[in-house]
């Protein structure tokens, strides 16, 4: 189960690694780190998706490399074998991209988990939040880098035709169409040929939780795609992308999430 509750959490505070990786998209002009220094879940350790990111590139929050990897986690003091609760305070459940670089990574799927409701619920239930800052105790972390859990773009382009798997794009309805403009410059409006739509935002709740797992079954039925294919998850900049994968994670425990990392920031450049 890729999913921990707020209660469950609550209890084991002391027994697993917290990480906060809120990230919002840059017209909101929030921060997260600034945010992250004023109120967190005790213990919680911030991670920088940007920072965190290939930074060779114009192409935002790409899978950086191993060594980059085993030197960003061992600088969190994170240790293989160590259970991992992963939270936001982020519109587009930013976690779930913090989550899928961890097992993409190699570290163990049932080691990695999601705090359902993200910080917006821990703090509605009036649970413990602190503006202390952790002293941490550097680790020695290797990686084992899972290629075949991330596709390129040559990869996406020959499956029009090869219909080798199924790419499903978490993007709302009107980008994925292009009856609106990409909130990116230098992109085009519209798809990939032959993916398919599921919003991201139609699996969430309005607290911030995931619906139930047959509501996210439904969801996927809906779209009528072939879900006996690989399935491939696409969006804007990799991130929702990942909420789509950790989504299908729970209907189907033995998924290893599978991201378009370029998505549309790469594919649908000028």
């Amino acid at each position: 189960m890729s999913l921990v509750t707020t209660e469950w959490l609550e209890d084991n505070l002391n027994e697993v690694k917290i990480i906060d990786s809120s990230w919002h998209m840059p017209q909101t002009k929030r921060n997260g780190f600034e945010e992250y220094k004023k109120q967190h879940i005790q213990n919680s350790i911030f991670f920088d998706i940007d920072k965190n990111s290939k930074q060779d590139t114009d192409l935002p929050h790409m899978l950086t490399d191993k060594n980059s990897w085993e030197s960003i986690v061992s600088k969190m003091g994170i240790k293989n074998d160590d259970k991992i609760i992963i939270y936001d305070n982020s519109d587009v459940i930013s976690s779930c991209r913090c989550w899928y670089n961890f097992i993409y990574f190699g570290h163990n799927p049932n080691l990695v988990h999601v705090l359902n409701g993200g910080l917006k619920k821990w703090i509605t239930e009036n649970k413990t939040i602190t503006n202390e800052l952790n002293e941490i105790k550097k680790s020695t972390y290797k990686a084992n880098e899972k290629k075949g859990l991330v596709k390129n773009k040559t990869e996406i382009e020959n499956n029009i035709s090869k219909k080798e798997f199924i790419v499903i794009d978490a993007r709302n309805k009107e980008r994925f169409e292009g009856k609106v403009s990409e909130p990116r410059k230098g992109l085009k409006s519209g798809s990939i040929k032959n993916s398919f739509c599921l919003p991201y935002s139609d699996l969430i709740n309005s607290d911030r939780t995931f619906i139930s797992k047959d509501k996210i079954f439904e969801k996927f039925k809906s779209i009528q795609c072939d879900l006996n294919k690989n399935l491939i998850f696409s969006c804007g900049s990799g991130i929702t992308a990942s909420v789509l994968a950790l989504a299908y994670s729970l209907i189907d425990n033995k998924y290893m999430p599978t991201i378009y990392d370029g998505s549309w920031s790469e594919y649908g450049k000028f």
